[in-house]
């Protein structure tokens, strides 16, 4: 069993480019189910004191792109960071990323 305050301990790697995509901001979870559905990330290069007057962009990774959750890390396979693909289109005002 895995505690979700321990999980928000961990840092997020692809493992598409090794790169650190930061620890996890919150959890999308499925009450009718009670499953994890996603965890969400804040967006790459975010201003922490902007985001403090604003709504931070946030990156949304659905639970089957986790490939392995170990003691330090969670491994996720996103193909490209840098292609950010919403589900149903365009956020309004940037809003949340979708892989």
């Amino acid at each position: 069993m895995v505690k979700i305050s321990d999980l928000r301990m961990r840092e997020v790697i692809n493992v598409a480019d090794g790169r650190r995509l930061g620890p996890i901001k919150d959890i999308d979870i499925d009450l009718e189910n009670g499953r994890i559905s996603a965890i969400i990330l804040p967006a790459q290069g975010s201003n922490r004191l902007f985001n403090l007057f604003g709504r931070e962009d946030e990156i949304v990774v659905p639970w089957q792109k986790i490939k392995r959750i170990g003691v330090d890390v969670i491994l996720v396979d996103l193909r490209d960071v840098g292609e950010i693909r919403p589900e149903g289109g365009s956020p309004p005002g940037g809003g949340e990323r979708y892989f």
